[in-house]
């Protein structure tokens, strides 16, 4: 008889996972847009048991946007504003970021290497990052009324104007950091499968050595898990 734990296809973001990678994430900010999706000879299923627990931040992504005709000047618009955003995020209880995968504080010294894009017109452009809102002691719906707040309260320079882009998503600090508490929830939910299969059967483990993954779990919240299988085998 054999049973298995991986049941959930996990479908959004592709990283590679490599050793050196795994070893950062247990301190990196990760941006939970879906869940992780392995390479190579990686399980890509996601399995019934894991940890679940609140996510560290909402995040937001936004531009400035600037139609100045001159290109210097609208440049210089949109990089003034967004330095003015840089200053006030502390006072306002968010942080600003960058990055799509792994995040990265903004910071005055940083904000330069920030790429300005074209936009929808041939004389306008726009420059993109993030916003964050811790979520620890609050809820999604206070972070987002926070977040709508800081954009609309940080002061436009000239033509330049901050605007959202699309919905908000969760990060998450160090998820490689839950491998153990991730394991114990496999371990005890292994246990109890043994007392229901009896005693003429044994439980085995398999791919407890997988990279950690994530997705999310509900609006505040992410579910961290190895893609392990489970098996019930008869006893010798």
């Amino acid at each position: 008889m054999r049973l298995t734990a991986c049941m959930l296809m996990a479908s959004l973001l592709l990283v590679s996972a490599t050793p050196a990678m795994a070893q950062d994430l247990e301190r990196q900010e990760i941006i939970v847009t879906g869940s992780r999706i392995d390479q190579d000879d990686y399980s890509d299923y996601q399995p019934a048991v894991g940890l679940r627990r609140q996510a560290d931040f909402l995040v937001q992504q936004v531009v400035i946007r600037g139609d100045t005709r001159d290109s210097e000047e609208r440049e210089r618009e949109i990089r003034a504003m967004l330095l003015r955003a840089i200053e006030r995020a502390g006072s306002a209880g968010v942080e600003l970021a960058q990055g799509t995968y792994i995040v990265t504080r903004l910071t005055p010294q940083n904000a330069a290497e920030l790429e300005l894009v074209g936009d929808r017109r041939p004389d306008s452009e726009l420059v993109s990052f993030l916003i964050k809102a811790p979520l620890a002691g609050t809820n999604v719906q206070e972070a987002q009324r926070r977040i709508a707040a800081f954009v609309e309260g940080v002061p436009e320079v000239g033509r330049a104007q901050m605007d959202t882009v699309g919905d908000p998503t969760l990060s998450i600090v160090g998820p490689d950091s839950y491998r153990d508490a991730i394991i114990a929830e496999v371990a005890a939910d292994s246990r109890r499968q043994a007392a229901l299969v009896g005693a003429d059967y044994a439980i085995e483990l398999a791919g407890l050595n997988m990279p950690v993954q994530w997705t999310r779990a509900g609006p505040g919240e992410v579910l961290l898990f190895i893609p392990y299988e489970l098996r019930v085998v008869p006893r010798p």
